[in-house]
């Protein structure tokens, strides 16, 4: 007789049996919710998706806070000499490496719209809006160092 019972069914049946002989068997508590991915992700952590926001935004912060300690050295070491700034911020913002940072956002813009399961729009073939805004996040480099704190004197 064929046994219709799905492979986690059957280990979870024997585990609770202590069919096994190995540690001590389930509680049938612990067995009375179904097993699926679903509630697998549902019942631990935050989704991967969320994480790796958390860790975007705290990274842009932290990088923002870099730039603004290394950009306020820099106009106290050139003191009133506009030029001299403008000539030498742009080379910092070019060796800025924020490499660790835009994996993360690269990792962002291909899983995201899989993970969250954005539906397409069919007019643009691209996933829907969020809030009327992509979900795509540019990565990082020194066009945004330069957008963010300019080399122009003030």
């Amino acid at each position: 007789m064929a046994d219709d019972r799905a492979p986690a069914e059957r280990i979870v049946d024997r585990a609770t049996e202590g069919a096994d002989g190995v540690g001590r068997p389930l509680s049938r508590s612990s067995t009375q919710y179904a097993r699926s991915i679903e509630n697998y992700l549902k019942a631990g952590n935050r989704p991967r998706w969320m994480e790796r926001l958390v860790e975007i935004d705290g990274g842009v912060k932290k990088e923002r806070r870099r730039l603004e300690s290394a950009y306020r050295r820099l106009r106290e070491e050139t003191g009133g000499d506009r030029a001299a700034f403008a000539r030498r911020w742009p080379e910092i913002a070019e060796g800025w490496d924020f490499a660790e940072l835009n994996v993360l956002i690269q990792q962002h813009n291909e899983w995201y719209p899989i993970e969250r399961q954005l539906p397409v729009d069919v007019r643009t073939r691209d996933y829907v809006l969020i809030r009327g805004r992509s979900y795509r996040r540019d990565v990082l480099d020194a066009r945004w160092i330069l957008d963010q704190f300019p080399a122009e004197a003030d």
